[in-house]
């Protein structure tokens, strides 16, 4: 696969309560990932950028809401996470300190 593409996969960390909630109870990480990103693809990103290895991805099609501003009607981008479960004792340090 082109390195080029692997960069540009993960669009970065989805930090929110529901994630940390399900980092800390079963070793998962959740990412914005590209729209067009497949499964193999997120796992070969995540084990290249963090050096770790991935047991299991779940990707998630996540639809824009409606909002309303005034009388007009807009609507946010439609996006994809994904739920990246790494191997027990691994683990990503988002901070990058040591």
């Amino acid at each position: 696969m082109n390195e080029q593409r692997i960069m540009n996969i993960l669009l970065g960390p989805h930090i929110t309560e529901k994630a940390a909630i399900v980092g800390e109870s079963s070793n998962q990480y959740v990412f914005q990932v590209a729209s067009n990103a497949t499964k193999p693809e997120v796992k070969q990103a995540v084990e290249k950028l963090f050096e770790v290895e991935v047991d299991a991805v779940r990707v998630v099609n996540v639809k824009g809401k409606t909002k309303r501003t005034g009388s007009r009607v807009g609507h946010r981008k439609n996006w994809r996470k994904a739920y990246v479960r790494v191997k027990t004792g691994q683990t990503i340090d988002f901070a990058g300190g040591e």
